[in-house]
This record gives structure tokens, sequence and C-alpha cells, in this order.
């Protein structure tokens, strides 16, 4: 049965920690593929420094080209509404023999009780935490364990090639110290980007004139 794993975001825009991130857990896990899911209406962020959902959707499909466990999906450009995981997760699982996993940030797995249907995303998907790079993640801590409790699960594991059987994967992948609304303020302010973000990325970025206003 083939590992895939999805990796949803705004990626605005992606870089070069979004990449090594992936390529880390792709090698951990054994996956057969990564599945990057530019959202277009992510529920919890504001539009103001947005860019448009199919720049950030060309920018991935520039940064992940080449690399052949990546690839890029329009699913939720071309949902209406808010891009719910728990609808991608759905239309993925559809009709599929893939085992699914979600990437998501150990901030994000704290705060996972508000996503909608947070039950149904630990159900149709493997959850994959990915700590913060220099901020450990401590799966005894009251939060997190509350977390487990009420999306069924009972304890953490830890990443291996295969995964084990059951629990909460917690991968603790390499990352750069590089952060999207770093990258959107040195473009405002005409700075550098190299060694951040793929060449092609950024050449796109400036072509487009993105994240100068």
């Amino acid at each position: 049965m083939p590992r895939v794993a999805l990796f949803g975001g705004s990626f605005n825009p992606i870089h070069y920690g979004h990449l090594l991130l992936a390529d880390e857990v792709a090698e951990m896990l054994a996956l057969d593929r990564v599945i990057f899911m530019p959202a277009a209406r992510p529920p919890n962020k504001g539009a103001a420094d947005l860019a448009p959902a199919a720049d950030r959707h060309a920018m991935v499909a520039l940064a992940t080209h080449g690399n052949a466990r990546f690839e890029v999906s329009d699913l939720e450009l071309r949902r209406a509404g808010p891009s719910y995981t728990v609808d991608t997760l759905a239309a993925l699982a559809a009709g599929s023999s893939d085992e699914l996993f979600l990437l998501v940030g150990s901030e994000t797995f704290l705060d996972l009780l508000t996503w909608k249907e947070a039950e149904r995303v630990a159900w149709l998907a493997r959850l994959v935490v990915v700590p913060r790079t220099g901020s450990p993640f401590d799966g005894q801590s009251t939060q997190a364990q509350k977390v487990l409790r009420e999306i069924g699960h009972t304890r953490f594991v830890e990443a291996s090639a295969p995964p084990s059987p059951e629990g909460v994967i917690v991968a603790r992948a390499r990352s750069l110290d590089i952060s999207a609304s770093d990258l959107r303020r040195r473009t405002r302010e005409g700075r550098s980007l190299a060694y951040r973000l793929p060449e092609s990325v950024i050449a796109y970025i400036q072509a487009r004139g993105l994240y100068r206003a």
C-alpha cells in the first residue's frame, strides 16, 4: 500500500524550510509521495498579505519540480469556500488505497481541537507532528495529552521506517529557520531572498510583483 503524506499550508511563499522538512519526513517514514496542498482560503489566516492562490500554487510547482516524490495539488483551489483539511482528506481518501499521513507542526497539533471535525481528520489520516526546530515538543504536557484523547488516540510514537502500526507520530525532522513573513518583508524592502528559496520562485515573485504592496 503506497504511503502518501499531505503537506498543506498557505505556502506564502514556499521556501527551503518547507522543502527540507518534507524531504526529511519522507525519508524518515519511507513515504512514496508527499502532496503539497496550497490552501485557497486558509480558515485561520487573514488575507492581507496572502498572494493569490494561483500564484502560490505556481510557486509550489516550481519549487517541487524535479523531486520524484513531491507533487503539488490544486484540489483546494478548485473547491469553493474555506480550505478545510477534513474535506481535502475525504476527497483524497475516496476510492484510494493509499495509506494517508498528515504533516502538522507541533503548535498546530496543540490547536487541533479548533479545527473542523478534528477527530475525523485523525481518522482519515495518520497524524505526523513535526516540532519546530529549537522548540522541543512535550507529548506528556496537559494540552498535548488532551488533544490526543479528544481525537481518539492513546500515545505518541517516534518516527520510523516503516511507521509503527498505531499512535500519533512525532517526526523530529531537521528544518531551517526561515519564515515566510520574513521573506515577504524582505521583498517589500527590496532585500535579498537568495539562499532562502529556490531561484525559480524568486524569479516568479519578482516577475509577478508579489508582496510589494
